[in-house]
């Protein structure tokens, strides 16, 4: 399954870790540590817990795998918590742009308060 309308870095070396590091100009260590941070802080969140799916226009990828919006049993939106927490960045892939403007909003927020990946000693960084 894939979560609407966020990108996480990569948590294992693919080809996809490839083109991010050549895009953003890290390492692909730093990608990876990344990654892991992104994907511990989304187990934390669910792990154990009954979610509920909430589909957009298409209910599959171009690779097969179930699109969705996620919401916890206590109305959490997993997919914008992970944003605004700051493990992951907005990507938008049309027609599922259902929460394109709020994802963007709190990415904008999670950047500005430099939660999670955002975190840098001046600035803020792309993940």
């Amino acid at each position: 399954m894939r979560l609407i309308g966020i990108d996480t870095p990569e948590s294992r070396y693919n080809n996809k870790l490839v083109r991010d590091s050549q895009r953003s100009r890290k390492d692909k260590n730093v990608i990876l540590k990344m990654g892991k941070e992104a994907s511990d802080f989304t187990r934390r969140l669910v792990e154990g817990k009954r979610v509920k799916l909430v589909f957009d226009i298409q209910k599959h990828d171009k690779y097969g795998r179930l699109l969705a919006y996620v919401y916890l049993e206590d109305g959490t939106f997993v997919n914008g918590r992970i944003i605004e927490e700051g493990y992951a960045q907005v990507m938008t892939i049309t027609p599922n742009v259902k929460y394109a403007q709020t994802f963007l909003i709190k990415e904008r927020e999670a950047k500005q308060k430099g939660n999670g990946l955002w975190k840098k000693a001046s600035g803020t960084t792309k993940i």
